[in-house]
């Protein structure tokens, strides 16, 4: 399973933070379905350039928030958004923020402008209303 994560070094966001916030983003966006495998600890930090313990940390954060749980033989999986929270909850506006960063991430990656984002943001936003 190919995980399009990247990690930018230079960011006051830890790369262990970025690494859980891009995850639960693709897995509250529905890109990482319950039951995907994810990659190994070791094999995800070596694509990185990290530390294992880097994306160990970013794992057990999202194992304790109910996103993946690793299994001995079949390594760490998705296990899916936890039961919808009540609007306003910390849940809600993590999942939002995180799938937020994870738009802005992939806009960045596309060589979008921050006004083209808002723009693109506001029309989709319009559509809705």
């Amino acid at each position: 399973m190919t995980v399009d994560i990247s990690v930018n070094l230079s960011s006051a966001t830890p790369p262990y933070e970025q690494i859980r916030v891009q995850i639960s983003s693709l897995i509250a966006l529905g890109a990482l379905e319950s039951g995907t495998r994810l990659p190994a600890v070791r094999g995800l930090a070596a694509d990185l350039g990290l530390a294992a313990g880097t994306v160990a940390r970013a794992y057990k954060e999202l194992e304790q928030a109910g996103l993946i749980e690793t299994r001995r033989r079949n390594g760490t999986v998705v296990v899916g958004m936890p039961a919808v929270s009540a609007p306003g909850s910390v849940e809600t506006a993590e999942t939002v923020t995180a799938a937020v960063e994870h738009y802005i991430a992939e806009g960045r990656k596309a060589g979008l402008a921050n006004d083209t984002l808002l723009r693109l943001l506001a029309e989709r936003l319009g559509e809705r209303q």
